[in-house]
């Protein structure tokens, strides 16, 4: 092993073999995993939600007692409705397949656009989060947040490249940590306050009334609603585990529901339970600190503690797993957003290389561009909650009504076929209704504030989403030309025996991809140009398990047959033409790397072998058309070469890009 091997290996871990069922178990989350590993990002809202909806309130703030039980049954009201996704998409996509299945591919495409833009804004608002939280007990180092942040969306970058169950286990202590000590000091805190509870529902009665006659009902049911809607953020997360089911343990949905139950009290609790604090305590704003941090300095306070370093160290601690929770949360974005990438380049919205998984089964390309885009908003924004809760908050919103409006048209075509319709139908729109009024009510209200900035993000990756689709829909239909062009009707007998392989006489070696026609076009040309010189024939392909063939049993065994139905066709096609043939396979999560290996194995039997690879060939070359294809030849010609060996890139025009006329996309 190199020196680049064994720091690699090091930093990223040992390689997993996808084949092995073990594997599979391995990276399957409990319950309790995925509450902590998905649950975070819900949970870690209640840092900066609650906040922003109680500063909302201005000098009213006897109105937070209705929002802290109005926040707490929103929580259950979603999570209950996003069951139902669960149940209907048990593996894996979320709000993503429920809007392509439910409305249509255009309602799944703005779903899934929405939420890619969402999970990158989940890292950065966290790791700002996290920042502010852990600098509120460090004033004197403000100077030095910005810079942390940068580190630590790196930190996170790796922790996720060596894949999910050990991101997730490095920090489980902080999850618990955090839960912990704010359920303590939420108990105690409405506890310490008790002579206060008695009388503190009538006189918010009172205080309404008050508000009610001198304002109007308008001003005060405006006002409580405007501070609801603009606490949306304490909802995010929720979908995410939904989003993510196909890594859950079996049986996945028992653990789902499970999952989402400990997700939606922990919320809940901690949200309701911080917006009563602030009632109770009379929280107010103070410079370089948030709401968080003054409340609980105050709950800390009235323990008595005569020592000021014992009561500064319990805050710090305090602050500091609030901090380390985001941290957990920005790690959901590194788990839901290559997720929801990969289901979306199944359907050819995205390259197919997010599909692709690494030799850790992670979806390592998705995670690159997760990071790399946070990083991007971090520095475009600066770091500033109040700029990235807006841009935030708007898109979860988005995907939360299609993905209900989805539910609330399934049951309603299912009430001839379901019992139990009408209960469930009743809570996609109940669910419908509070979510699409805070959709509203945000982009309203924020819109000018840097509202418009999302939408036209959002926008932007819609559009280009929408160009490489077309661009994938034009290809295969040119592919599809040359499947009929070249390929040839099985009328030899596969079954028959191979002349012997002399591995000391000249060697063809054909990298034989997943098109029959192009790599029967390479074969002619090879048979066509270089007649009577190669005495054997030797055909290599390499099965890519992606996401969902890792993701499904059937798919593996799916793929398995498919190459090796493709191999006996070339070698028994040789065979009936008096040529010695044989196939070698292999399959893996990296291709490229399966490819690598196997290749030097054949090379090294038939050290006479001469490489030959397809590569395909447009009207017009340019880098969109290298970004979306032909990265696997030109590797193995690099590689190849590098290493003294011969390959020869058969060019195949394709016939045309322009896409047939337009259809409906079914």
């Amino acid at each position: 092993m190199n020196a680049l091997a064994y720091c690699r290996r090091l930093i990223l871990g040992a390689k997993l073999d996808p084949l092995n069922p073990r594997t599979r178990q391995h990276l399957a989350l409990v319950a309790l995993l995925a509450w902590i590993g998905l649950g975070s990002d819900g949970l870690s809202s209640a840092c900066y939600g609650p906040e922003e909806a109680f500063l909302a309130l201005g000098e009213h703030t006897h109105l937070a007692l209705y929002l802290a039980f109005a926040m707490a049954a929103t929580v259950f009201i979603i999570a209950l409705a996003y069951n139902q996704v669960i149940e209907l998409f048990p593996s894996g996509g979320g709000g993503y397949k429920a809007a392509t299945h439910l409305i249509g591919p255009y309602a799944g495409l703005v779903s899934g656009s929405a939420l890619i833009v969402d999970y990158v804004l989940t890292i950065t608002i966290s790791v700002a989060s996290a920042a502010d939280a852990l600098f509120s007990m460090l004033p004197a180092w403000q100077g030095y947040k910005f810079v942390s942040e940068i580190g630590l969306i790196g930190l996170l970058i790796l922790l996720n490249l060596r894949g999910m169950k050990e991101s997730i286990q490095v920090l489980l202590p902080i999850f618990l940590g955090f839960f912990v000590s704010h359920a303590l000091l939420i108990v105690y805190g409405v506890i310490r306050k008790s002579a206060e509870l008695d009388t503190l529902l009538p006189a918010t009665l009172h205080e309404t009334q008050r508000v009610w006659r001198e304002s109007g009902w308008l001003f005060t049911i405006s006002l409580f609603l405007r501070a609801y809607s603009l606490g949306g953020g304490t909802y995010t997360g929720i979908e995410a585990v939904s989003n993510n089911i196909n890594n859950l343990a079996e049986p996945r949905v028992r653990t789902g529901h499970l999952t989402m139950f400990y997700m939606a009290s922990s919320l809940a609790f901690t949200a309701g339970g911080i917006v009563l604090l602030y009632l109770l305590w009379h929280a107010a704003p103070a410079p370089d600190r948030t709401l968080n941090a003054v409340v609980f300095e105050h709950v800390i306070d009235s323990l008595g503690w005569s020592s000021p370093h014992w009561r500064h160290g319990v805050l710090a601690a305090t602050l500091a797993l609030e901090g380390g929770l985001l941290l957990v949360a920005a790690n959901t974005g590194f788990l839901g957003g290559p997720a929801v990438m990969a289901n979306m380049a199944a359907d050819r919205w995205v390259p197919r290389q997010f599909r692709q998984l690494s030799s850790r089964m992670v979806t390592q390309n998705g995670v690159l561009l997760m990071g790399t885009a946070a990083l991007a908003i971090l520095l475009w924004s600066g770091g500033a909650v109040s700029v990235l809760v807006v841009l935030y908050s708007i898109n979860v919103f988005l995907t939360f009504s299609l993905s209900l409006f989805g539910l609330c048209r399934h049951w309603w075509e299912q009430r001839l076929y379901s019992r139990h319709w009408r209960r469930r139908l009743a809570l996609s729109v109940i669910g419908l209704a509070v979510t699409g009024f805070i959709l509203v009510v945000t982009v309203v209200e924020k819109f000018t504030e840097g509202g418009w900035l999302t939408l036209l993000i959002t926008s932007g990756v819609i559009g280009v989403c929408v160009a490489i689709r077309r661009h994938y829909e034009a290809v295969q239909t040119a592919m599809k030309r040359i499947d009929e062009a070249y390929s040839l009707p099985m009328t030899w007998d596969d079954e028959a025996p191979s002349p012997p392989l002399d591995p000391a006489l000249p060697t063809a070696v054909y990298l034989v991809g997943g098109n029959r026609g192009a790599a029967m076009h390479m074969l002619q040309w090879v048979l066509r140009h270089f007649e009577g010189r190669f005495r054997n024939h030797v055909f290599v392909s390499v099965g890519e398990v992606d996401k969902q063939a890792f993701d499904s049993a059937r798919a593996i065994k799916t793929l398995q047959a498919r190459i090796d139905n493709s191999l006996r066709y070339f070698t028994s096609y040789c065979v009936s033409r008096g040529l010695a043939a044989a196939s070698y396979q292999a399959y893996g999560a990296d291709p490229l790397e399966e490819l690598s290996r196997l290749v030097d194995e054949v090379l090294a039997r038939f050290p006479q072998a001469v490489c030959f690879a397809s590569k395909l060939m447009f009207a017009r070359e340019n880098w969109w058309t290298r970004l979306l294809h032909n990265q696997m030849p030109l590797a193995m010609q690099r590689r190849l070469q590098r290493a003294g060996h011969e390959i020869i890139i058969v060019p195949i025009q394709v016939p045309s890009e322009r896409p047939a006329p337009r259809r409906p996309i079914r």
